[in-house]
């Protein structure tokens, strides 16, 4: 056996790893200059789409679009939001995360689905178990709810919609929208409606509703939970929270609105004729099937029509 060979090959291996540790501790105390940073075109095209209020998804499909020659000038969509979150030292000015979806100066950490607290004391009873008369909207009373949010999601005003006549009520919370304020509200509400139009409720797993088994007994079929992350299975009501949002605008202070205010909302979109030219207006629709609901909200004339700009001649301001 040739020790010597041995004694050299192991020397010269142990030298390249000792060089090629040395170089690699080179690299990383030098710093490296990411692209937004060192590339100004692509800075700024990144810049005015996120101005735009493009989502980084779309900015990354964009650039590959626009540069498909370029590949040193595309980049994910994590690269982005790294820039983003990374301020000056990743190449794009921290102002710019509120035009993200979210509009967070800081990146919330996700929990895993076990770290999370569970949200009811009762056990949600899903969208699939939901009587299949449901969705053929061919009876009264079968609503969809949620909440639409104001600044800094501090006040909310809860929102009904009944899917067969698409008839919106409305529900005040002035005290805040804790799963026992809503509970106190929807039931002052729905407990002024005759039986037969309160068949069944559809809402998000949101934690408003942790108290959802005791307004279960109100409702001939129950409460019923879409899917998380699933906000067309309450279709209804999400495209009724968008006209709703014309007079309550996000980032405002919705407690400012008043019953009378929301009562005015009411009679606006309950008298709008809906987009399906198959269907009459929802106060129409309501007087056809109900005889003995209140319908003074549907009497368009009772109050003037509702201005989210001003209330009692004031423009509304924020608290």
């Amino acid at each position: 056996m040739n020790c010597a060979a041995t004694a050299s090959r192991t020397t010269t291996a142990s030298t390249d790893a000792d060089l090629a540790h040395h170089r690699s501790l080179e690299r990383n105390g030098r710093p490296r200059r990411v692209k937004l940073a060192a590339d100004p075109e692509l800075r700024a095209e990144v810049q005015a789409k996120l101005a735009l209020e493009w989502s980084p998804e779309q900015i990354a499909a964009h650039l590959r679009a626009l540069w498909p020659d370029r590949p040193e000038r595309h980049l994910c969509h994590e690269t982005i939001y790294r820039a983003l979150y990374q301020g000056a030292r990743g190449g794009l000015s921290k102002t710019l995360t509120r035009k993200l979806r979210t509009g967070r100066p800081l990146r919330k950490k996700r929990r895993r689905s076990d770290q999370r607290t569970a949200r009811f004391v009762a056990p949600a009873v899903l969208i699939d178990r939901r009587p299949p008369v449901v969705e053929t909207r061919s009876r009264l009373g079968d609503w969809e709810g949620d909440l639409v949010v104001g600044l800094r999601s501090q006040s909310a005003v809860a929102t009904l919609v009944d899917r067969r006549t698409r008839y919106l009520r409305l529900v005040a919370l002035p005290d805040g929208h804790s799963a026992d304020r809503l509970r106190d509200a929807l039931i002052a509400t729905l407990g002024r409606l005759p039986e037969h139009a309160r068949q069944t409720l559809t809402w998000d797993q949101g934690s408003e509703m942790a108290r959802h088994h005791e307004l279960a007994p109100y409702f001939s079929d129950g409460v019923f939970f879409a899917r998380p992350g699933s906000p067309w299975q309450r279709g209804t009501n999400e495209n009724t929270n968008g006209l709703v949002r014309q007079y309550l605008p996000k980032r405002t202070n919705l407690s400012l609105h008043t019953h009378d205010d929301l009562r005015a909302i009411e009679r606006k979109l309950n008298n709008r004729p809906p987009q399906n030219p198959g269907l009459a207006d929802p106060c129409l629709s309501i007087r056809r099937r109900s005889g003995t609901m209140n319908l003074q909200r549907c009497d368009s004339h009772v109050n003037p029509p509702y201005n989210p700009r001003t209330r009692s001649g004031s423009r509304l301001r924020n608290r």
